[in-house]
């Protein structure tokens, strides 16, 4: 039985419009945007199975453990979740779900630069933001999942949230 707690937090998540690839230029990733939009919904079926199974690990798809680096800061005190993600919703973020999932992830948001690139955010429940600039997986899948490529982009990420976050985790 799920607790009233986890429902809601899934409730409002759920409710976060998901990302929407940009249409790309050029035959060979208007290829690859045709078959991103028919995995996308099996996505998180699929990274479920393989995590059961161990494949993920076990055949190097996901290279780390824990959380991925670039730590953004944290959610304020004075600012719930909620409140944060509506912030980064008004600028153009939207729920991920093409994404392998962190520990003590809540939910992960990207905003697209183009169809190569995107902000990628993972919101965890201790308020902590992680956050990279990086390839999207639809259009360069292997740079994706190994971070090559992958940047901080610390002073950009900081103007998007503004107030809304701090350096110093909070006591919560």
């Amino acid at each position: 039985m799920t607790s009233p707690q986890k429902t809601h937090t899934h409730t409002w998540i759920q409710d976060i419009p998901r990302s929407k690839l940009h249409y790309p230029r050029g035959l060979k990733n208007k290829a690859k945007y045709v078959f991103w939009r028919a995995y996308t919904p099996c996505h998180p079926l699929v990274r479920g199975a393989a995590h059961k199974l161990g494949l993920d690990r076990r055949m190097g798809v996901v290279k780390h453990q824990g959380r991925q680096r670039y730590l953004l800061g944290y959610i304020s005190p004075s600012v719930t979740m909620q409140e944060f993600v509506g912030h980064l919703v008004a600028q153009g973020f939207a729920r991920l779900s093409v994404a392998w999932k962190d520990e003590g992830e809540v939910v992960s948001l990207r905003r697209f630069e183009d169809f190569t690139h995107q902000y990628h955010i993972r919101i965890f429940t201790d308020g902590e933001v992680r956050g990279h600039f990086e390839y999207t997986p639809e259009c360069y899948p292997y740079a994706h999942l190994r971070a090559i490529g992958q940047q901080h982009h610390a002073k950009e990420f900081a103007a998007m949230f503004g107030d809304f976050i701090t350096i110093e985790q909070p006591v919560r």
